[in-house]
């Protein structure tokens, strides 16, 4: 793959830490990096994802689409440049099972960050 084709993501966790970067093209989909999220969330984790549909990926604000390309979330005034790394931040939603789904939706604890950075 041409290196401008390359696009480098690390995934910044609820609790501050990371996973990654990783190298990624930019035809790779949202769902894909999301797979990754799972299949390399660090152990010892209290919130763990089981599948990737409890995993929302978050940039520049905006909650990104699994049909979505790594190349349509670049940053819209610009490629990330001079060996940059975009960061994604990771929310999980765990899915409510049906005994918990009598819970109130408000009493479900909450982390939830919401910005994307360039480092």
């Amino acid at each position: 793959m041409p290196e401008e084709d390359l696009v480098d993501i690390k995934f910044r966790l609820y609790d501050g830490s990371d996973i990654g970067p990783f190298s990624y093209s930019s035809a790779s989909t949202v769902e894909m990096l999301k797979q990754r999220v799972v299949s390399d969330w660090p152990k010892g984790k209290t919130m763990i994802p089981k599948t990737s549909n409890e995993v929302k990926l978050m940039c520049f604000g905006k909650i990104l689409e699994n049909n979505k390309t790594v190349g349509q979330c670049k940053l819209p005034f610009g490629d990330v440049g001079g060996g940059g790394v975009m960061v994604m931040h990771v929310v999980v939603q765990p899915t409510i099972d049906k005994a918990k789904s009598d819970k109130k939706i408000d009493d479900l604890p909450r982390k939830v960050v919401c910005s994307c950075s360039i480092l």
